[in-house]
């Protein structure tokens, strides 16, 4: 393998924003081939984190738990604040992702942006980022097949859900996806594509229904009201833990920054494909969360449901209608799991190429045919399902293998922007922040520790085996098992991101 290079230097501005949107020069400065196919559009890389952030999907899973922490002031004001610190954060990453418009995105900028130790900042930003993101793909389709099962007894109601139930439907839709992402990036931009606009109209018909359909709404100050069922007598702690619901929502917009290499212009459209995704999900998700808030009929009677959301909508609307809007949440979480997958699919194939993962040579490989890395695709598709597997004795064994899912994936956004924060000789790429960079990734960073500290806080009192925060011991194991193999074995052969020669020399290999 050739040495490492550095991208060349440019010697004016105008040569240099011609180079930096010219996608396969980008991308052989940065010492790779083209084997991928560019068939990203600008709607196309916002459509893929849209999709992951998922309104939708992100409100219907989490509101239930928002409504006994903190109650309605939080989740509508919570929402407003916590969006603005994720678009610091997501402002920070697409500084980043200007400058480095890879599939590997945030372990390759770790490797570029450290100063010392390349190699390991390199290393854990990855396998955080793998673990986050098979971990919010096994949430997604168990949450997708959990919601399948409530829709399955509002039209059948002799049915009984079984864990074993729910882990077969997961499995099935696993499959489905995998299916899919293993066809061209173009069905796969095609699916995504109809996928916002499934939440977009979803989120129309869902509010429009909730605003015009009931005789009742809320009064005009509900949206004060505040609720504490968390069990700990400590309303500011309670009203904290509520804010948590906006922030697992909004995960996994780095799927921009892993589709840079199929993006046309991605210096350009990954960053602004981020922002505008964790743009527009504010701003529809505020408007989706205040028409639930104020349909709410009997608040006591929806916060104990099995499914809040699902428990307004019935009594707000009844039983026919509620069902028909169950299947609109039941498409988002379908489309949600389907983008994770392709997001984690390109990260596989990245960390793969520069050789970090177990059988790195098999899992980057290209299919001739389609263009896509179809054998990482099916690791992506394989290792949820392996995350799901405890869920067919225990639900709290699933959740506590999950609950890495979003410290994982804020861990991994939150290393790329620290170290540039570090860096004085900062390259920027043509979206960039000018003297607000470093101002903006100090907020962002300083949102991301925040925000993982209430990750890792007991969530429910009385703490009991089903109720415990797993998150701190998921990660601890993650981190374990990542310093172990570190250690042993992968300081010697994994030194970060490789380049395969001189610009000229990669270009050469290009298989498109």
């Amino acid at each position: 393998m050739a040495q490492r290079t550095s991208p060349p230097r440019v010697q004016n501005s105008r040569d240099a924003d011609a180079v930096a949107l010219d996608d396969d020069a980008t991308l052989h400065a940065m010492g790779y081939p083209r084997k991928l196919t560019r068939r990203f559009r600008a709607f196309d890389n916002f459509a893929i984190s849209f999709t992951i952030i998922n309104i939708i999907s992100g409100i219907f899973s989490s509101f239930g738990f928002g409504m006994g922490a903190g109650g309605p002031r939080i989740l509508v004001f919570g929402w407003i604040g916590v969006s603005i610190m994720v678009l610091f954060v997501g402002a920070a990453m697409g500084e980043i992702a200007s400058a480095y418009p890879t599939s590997g995105a945030l372990y390759f900028s770790a490797g570029k942006l450290a100063k010392r130790h390349r190699g390991a900042w390199s290393w854990y930003t990855g396998w955080l980022n793998f673990v986050g993101q098979v971990g919010g793909t096994a949430a997604t389709n168990f949450a997708a097949a959990t919601f399948i099962q409530a829709f399955i007894v509002m039209q059948w109601p002799s049915y009984e859900p079984t864990p074993q139930q729910t882990v077969g439907i997961t499995a099935a839709i696993l499959l489905l996806q995998g299916l899919a992402n293993t066809y061209t990036v173009r069905l796969v931009a095609v699916v995504n594509r109809i996928s916002v606009w499934w939440l977009l109209i979803g989120m129309v018909v869902i509010v429009a229904a909730l605003t015009l359909i009931p005789a009742h709404h809320q009064s005009p100050s509900f949206v004060t009201h505040f609720v504490n069922n968390t069990g700990f007598t400590n309303g500011l702690y309670g009203g904290m833990l509520g804010l948590l619901v906006t922030s697992w929502t909004f995960t996994g917009f780095d799927g921009s920054f892993h589709m840079s290499e199929e993006t046309v212009k991605a210096t350009v459209n990954a960053p602004r494909g981020i922002m505008r995704a964790i743009l527009y999900s504010a701003l529809a998700g505020l408007v989706l969360m205040l028409a639930l808030i104020y349909a709410i009929r009997d608040y006591g009677h929806a916060a104990s449901a099995s499914a809040p959301p699902v428990q307004i909508l019935i009594d707000a609307l009844g039983v026919g209608t509620a069902k028909f809007l169950l299947l609109i949440v039941i498409g988002a979480m379908l489309f949600c799991g389907l983008a994770n997958m392709t997001s984690n699919t390109r990260q596989i194939f990245a960390f793969s190429r520069d050789g970090a993962m177990p059988g790195s040579r098999w899992w980057h490989s290209v299919s001739a045919r389609t263009r896509t890395p179809v054998k990482a695709v099916w690791l992506a598709a394989a290792c949820p399902l392996v995350l799901v597997l405890p869920g067919w004795w225990s639900h709290t064994a699933f959740t506590a293998v999950v609950s890495i899912n979003v410290v994982g994936l804020f861990l991994a956004y939150g290393v790329p922007i620290f170290l540039r924060l570090r860096l004085d000789d900062f390259q920027a790429g043509p979206w960039n922040l000018g003297r607000w960079g470093k101002p903006v990734a100090a907020i962002a960073v300083a949102w991301i520790v925040i925000s993982n500290v209430l990750f890792m806080l007991p969530q429910a009192s009385p703490i009991t085996a089903e109720s415990f925060n797993y998150a701190p011991i998921a990660l601890g194991v993650v981190l374990l098992i990542a310093t172990v193999w570190w250690f042993t074995t992968a300081r010697r052969r994994f030194q970060g991101p490789v380049s395969y020669g001189r610009p000229d020399e990669v270009a050469a290999m290009d298989l498109i």
